[in-house]
């Protein structure tokens, strides 16, 4: 326990002051302060035009509407509990609706046939996919293309898929590089979703729906290739979180794949 005398106080007071403002000013002049909480406009919007829905219906109940545009979301879990499906929906809702999405394919792991079957227009559907080469390499390229395509603009949604990417890899990315992409994304049309094992970077405005659950897949027989077997249906739960509590509860989500 420390004491101080009156006059110390007076100056600890003063040189807390003058470093806040130092640092406030620091932050404009490199326009990061629209990063922080306090500086964000309320989120309280009844505009639908202001999110992307999934077209789940227990699923935009609990969004209040879907993804926030203009904000860094994140949708995880791990292998097989209903996230790959979920994003599916969700890009084939977007180019449902004629807009343009974009998918940043870090591991190159997206099934064109499943794509298709899960209703996505691919015209509409910009798939970057990654290269083969160091994890630390194909992420920064990955990276890259992200912002490149944010930069672009036009886009309703646009993913960076991170789902095959070691947690040791992610969690060695500096926080600086979530910020670049959000100071990219905020205000705008887009919403930006990151897929991964984990939360890494919600932006302040944005949420993250958590999986936990399992996709269900046909039995192959003996001969076949993995090729042959087929997504049959999903039984998940998803808790949805934001940090402002704009969002903040959990829902059921039971697909069946329908035959072709």
């Amino acid at each position: 326990m420390f004491a101080y005398s009156s006059d110390g106080e007076n100056m600890a007071n003063i040189a807390g002051n003058t470093a806040l403002a130092v640092l406030e000013s620091a932050l404009r002049e490199r326009k990061l302060d629209r990063t922080l909480t306090t500086a964000l406009p309320p989120l309280e919007r009844s505009d639908p035009a202001a999110f992307i829905p999934f077209d789940i219906a227990a699923m935009d109940a609990v969004l209040r509407g879907g993804l926030p545009r203009g904000q860094v979301s994140e949708l995880v879990g791990p292998h097989s509990s209903g996230r790959t499906t979920l994003l599916l929906q969700l890009l084939a809702a977007a180019t449902h609706r004629s807009e343009i999405a974009a998918l940043v394919d870090t591991g190159d792991r997206l099934d064109v046939a499943s794509a298709s079957a899960a209703g996505i227009d691919l015209d509409r559907l910009l798939w970057i996919r990654g290269e083969a080469g160091s994890i630390d390499r194909v992420v920064e390229r990955a990276l890259k293309a992200l912002t490149l395509v944010l930069q672009a603009g036009g886009f309703g949604v646009v993913v960076l898929d991170l789902a095959d990417v070691p947690l040791r890899v992610l969690k060695g990315l500096p926080y600086t590089t979530w910020l670049r992409v959000q100071r990219v994304v905020e205000g705008g049309e887009t919403a930006c979703l990151l897929v991964g094992p984990e939360p890494l970077a919600r932006s302040a405005g944005g949420i993250t729906v958590t999986c936990t659950g399992r996709s269900t897949w046909s039995e192959a027989p003996a001969h076949a290739s993995a090729k042959a077997v087929r997504f049959t249906g999903l039984e998940t739960r998803i808790r949805v979180v934001s940090p402002r509590r704009r969002v903040d509860g959990d829902a059921r989500v039971v697909a069946v794949a329908s035959e072709t």
